[in-house]
């Protein structure tokens, strides 16, 4: 079919949408020169690029000062074009950790899960040092969303929760939950108090929420019965 791109010309589509994503909106001209290829050539599959809806094009903002002549359009990578590039590095991801599992079993898997969760670790206290405002919890929220989770605390009469609205490795945590494991066992070592992590992205869920109850609540018996609860909870919202 005539303009159709063959499975011979996708590394070449992949090197031009890899270009924007380096390099920012790109015109045609500055493509092929980094790229070395013809402009014809990188028309050709920013034509298809664009038909995918992986990049959209723009005006310059400096239209004006070119003086003569129609300014070139910018070419600019959509949220799905990123996307793409997103899930070639979980699809890479998944394909390391199964290779893991297969030469060093799940014991292998679980170590490189704690070692990747050892960030909660590693910046609690510097995080916590530096922002004396923030409340446990909230040094958490801000730690987190350093890395690309997009976390927040919700404040409850007996517990926070940790709420993250994105997870970077969602897809790989899917098949490999350790993953979540590792970063919650982390939280409960830094906090020094066991936690609960109630939903997951990985798992389908729409955030990853993980329950902190507050120091007095981890502390009660495990046997004290409902009637005294109530108490508890007006003393705390009246403090």
């Amino acid at each position: 079919m005539e303009g159709q791109i063959s499975e011979a010309d996708e590394p070449t589509r992949l090197r031009v949408a890899r270009s924007i994503l380096v390099n920012g909106p790109s015109t045609t001209a500055a493509l092929a020169e980094r790229l070395d290829l013809t402009p014809a050539a990188v028309r050709r599959h920013l034509d298809q690029l664009l038909e995918e809806g992986a990049v959209e094009s723009r005006e310059p903002r400096s239209a004006a000062s070119r003086g003569r002549g129609r300014p070139a359009k910018l070419f600019a990578l959509t949220e799905l074009g990123r996307d793409g590039f997103d899930q070639q590095y979980d699809d890479l991801a998944v394909q390391a950790l199964r290779f893991l599992a297969e030469t060093g079993g799940d014991e292998a898997v679980r170590k490189f899960a704690e070692r990747r969760a050892s960030f909660v670790e590693e910046r609690f206290d510097d995080v916590t040092r530096d922002n004396p405002e923030l409340s446990p919890a909230e040094v958490l929220a801000k730690i987190f969303t350093d890395e690309g989770y997009a976390a927040g605390v919700r404040d409850l009469p007996m517990a926070e929760q940790l709420c993250q609205q994105h997870c970077p490795v969602s897809h790989v945590a899917h098949e490999f939950p350790q993953l979540c494991e590792a970063e919650t066992e982390a939280i409960s070592r830094v906090l020094g108090r066991h936690v609960q992590r109630l939903a997951t992205i990985a798992h389908g869920d729409g955030v990853c929420t993980t329950c902190i109850p507050h120091p007095e609540q981890s502390q009660q018996q495990p046997a004290q019965t409902k009637k005294t609860q109530p108490s508890k909870m007006k003393e705390k919202v009246t403090s």
